[in-house]
């Protein structure tokens, strides 16, 4: 197919999973309670009715018990009317309630942060709606990993304002928000807040998040102070502490630093290696492409004693397909069914991956396919893997289908699978359709980061569009400049 013919229409395909519109019922139902007065009326003595067989007679009561009644079949009282609507009504009370949380939970489970946001404004509209830490702890997560740090810390100060008090839990879920989007400074400011209030010290996790995002960005630097202010407050690093520094010595190419690292793990007790560990070491060098020191070193943790997870079988299968090593790949995933390690949505996507790499839509297609077959279910990272493969094999009729089924099976629309829709169209020489789908990315809420305009960039480069290039440099500096607004401390967040 002629790339230049093909015209991409994936703004047509990337559709919003907008949630169902329902008119909020403020009107709060307060059931009386009824009350019936039970007496015994004695009527006037009748001789008539002396003489009588059908004479009711007077049920007595003891002093003190509740006093009952003698009716006749023409003095029984009408049920009280409307008492099954006021049930009904009462149950479709307690119906609302599950339905809301129960839309608000799926929402969160299936990462769509927005539509969420949107139910959580209507449960707290609710008379009944009582503020929950779990529930603000669930949400601030979801909007760290959806790349919404100052949503997450606009909610934190909904969450105080509401009269919840934090907790070093919630502050540590704020910090790592920051951290995924690599927000440092802001971190670091968290921290500080952290140290400032009496109730919510840092802990080693927090310490653990702070000092990922510094190994990621090479700021290591930064490490050594966060180590030393560890070891002032008494706070010990714990396993999961040092796995991640030694995953960035390792990326770095730091390996003297990560082997120094690796021999207190093994000379201590109270932070031996794990199987967290072998995967570190083992990525390192998969992804390095370093094939021979990855072999090594797994058959060293083997040693030790450490028995591999699926994780390490799927870094193994990753590393092996990015190297083109299909035997070796097919031999990891054959010794995990021997082994009776189920194959997950990871290993599947390290398989698409790697021959999405390649160009080879065919196998890719199969593998897929065969995915679906089995009842695995697909996620953001599958599909961008299917777009670039695609597009690498310039199939871009199926980059479409790809973006339509990605929308059918609402997959979270993310910063990355718009990258992957963008390089497409970059790809396809459509830049009509690259500026749609950008605007689209926008619109949704999903923030553009440095691939999104690198990719950009580098295609307006290819056609001479100078102007282009320009106001897309002035839109990219705006960004920055308002993220650095928003993201000005507020005090609204300590109390």
């Amino acid at each position: 197919m002629d790339m230049a013919s093909v015209s991409l229409t994936f703004s047509s395909s990337i559709v919003p999973s907008p949630i169902p519109q329902h008119k909020c019922n403020k009107t709060h139902h307060k059931f009386p309670i009824f009350r019936v007065i039970r007496c015994a009326v004695s009527p006037p003595p009748s001789k008539a009715a002396s003489n009588s067989s059908s004479v009711v007679k007077k049920k007595h009561w003891k002093q003190g018990e509740f006093p009952g009644f003698s009716e006749t079949p023409g003095t029984r009282r009408k049920p009280i009317k409307n008492i099954k609507k006021k049930l009904d009504r009462k149950n479709d009370a307690k119906a609302w309630v599950s339905t809301v949380t129960e839309a608000l939970s799926e929402r969160i489970d299936k990462k769509q942060w927005l539509q969420a946001l949107e139910v959580f404004d209507m449960l707290r509209e609710q008379s009944f709606y009582q503020p929950r830490e779990g529930t603000y702890m669930k949400l601030i997560v979801l909007l760290g990993k959806s790349g919404q740090p100052h949503r997450a810390r606009q909610l934190f100060t909904t969450m105080i304002e509401e009269g919840c008090d934090p907790t070093p839990e919630l502050y540590t879920a704020l910090l790592g928000a920051y951290c995924r989007s690599n927000m440092i400074d802001e971190a670091l400011s968290i921290l500080n807040k952290m140290k400032n209030h009496p109730l919510c010290q840092p802990d080693v996790f927090t310490y653990s998040t702070l000092i990922k995002v510094c190994v990621d960005a090479g700021k290591f630097e930064l490490v050594e102070l966060l180590y030393e202010e560890m070891a002032q407050r008494a706070i010990m690093p714990n396993t999961v502490t040092q796995n991640i520094v030694l995953n960035g010595y390792g990326k770095a190419g730091m390996f003297d630093e990560m082997e120094k690292v690796l021999s207190s793990m093994l000379q201590s007790t109270d932070c031996r290696p794990d199987v967290w560990t072998m995967n570190t070491i083992i990525s390192v060098f998969g992804n390095m492409g370093q094939i021979d020191m990855m072999e090594k070193w797994y058959e060293k943790f083997r040693n030790f004693g450490i028995e591999p997870e699926t994780r390490t079988f799927n870094i193994l299968i990753g590393s092996y397909g990015m190297k083109r090593m299909y035997d070796k790949m097919s031999s990891v995933m054959e010794y995990m069914r021997k082994l009776q390690f189920p194959w997950t949505t990871s290993t599947y996507n390290n398989v698409i991956e790697a021959f999405a790499y390649a160009g080879d839509a065919k196998n890719m297609e199969y593998t897929f396919n065969q995915m679906r077959s089995e009842g695995m279910r697909a996620d953001t990272k599958t599909f961008c893997c299917l777009i670039n493969g695609f597009a690498n094999a310039g199939l871009f009729h199926k980059v479409i289908s790809s973006v339509t089924l990605a929308a059918k099976l609402e997959i979270p629309e993310n910063t990355a699978f718009y990258n992957s829709v963008l390089s497409a169209c970059a790809k396809a020489e459509d830049l009509m359709e690259m500026e749609r789908v950008f605007k689209r990315m926008k619109d949704s809420q999903a923030q553009p980061d440095d691939t999104t305009y690198s990719i950009m960039v580098e295609a307006y480069r290819k056609e001479g569009m100078n102007d282009k290039i320009y106001y897309l440099e002035q839109e990219k500096q705006t960004m920055i400049t308002d993220d650095k607004i928003v993201s000005q401390p507020e005090n609204a967040i300590v109390r």
